[in-house]
């Protein structure tokens, strides 16, 4: 088969030209591989995580506290994704000044940056649950991620309101499997 640019190249979801290390504010979200809900159950309205949904949370303030030049802001595990916003802050990282963005080398982030972040974290959870279940190697998370770049206070709300009550609205989310089944 020979190679086709648009049928075999990885095209970037990021905003093109954009620099993700800048300090900032944003809205990830991390789906679980095929969207199996792996994370724990939703029930009345409330999230209860399992083992699994129990790293995931463990590893999401672990990667605050292991990364001095970011905050994290409303975070929620859900049965098969994951909602954070991530505030770069524009301190130092580890020790060294900040540096204007280098041409990315596939599979390679650029240092401090929302995509080396997010990529860290992910990595993590899926070391910790594949040793639990004794299978390395093997998948817990989409290959991607999605992210917002929040512009404002008063968007920064609207989606710290969306993370607090996305259990809640679970039943009636097009994200739901369930939902989508109906």
């Amino acid at each position: 088969m020979r190679y086709d640019l648009f049928k075999h190249h990885r095209h970037s979801i990021r905003l093109k030209d954009y620099d993700y290390s800048s300090p900032g504010a944003y809205f990830v979200t991390v789906c679980t591989k095929y969207r199996g809900e792996i994370l724990g159950k939703i029930s009345g309205g409330d999230m209860y995580l399992n083992q699994w949904g129990e790293i995931v949370e463990e590893e999401w303030y672990r990667t605050g506290k292991q990364r001095t030049y970011i905050q994290l802001d409303e975070f929620i595990v859900m049965p098969d994704h994951v909602h954070g916003i991530i505030i770069i802050t524009g301190d130092a990282c580890r020790g060294t000044a900040r540096r204007a963005p280098t041409e990315r080398t596939f599979g390679k982030s650029i240092p401090c940056s929302l995509p080396a972040i997010v990529g860290a974290f992910k990595s993590a959870v899926t070391k910790r649950i594949n040793r639990i279940r004794k299978m390395p190697g093997f998948p817990v998370w989409q290959r991607n991620y999605f992210d917002h770049i929040i512009r404002d206070e008063e968007e920064m709300n609207q989606i710290r309101q969306y993370i607090r009550t996305n259990p809640e609205n679970w039943d009636i989310d097009a994200e739901n499997p369930d939902f989508r089944k109906s």
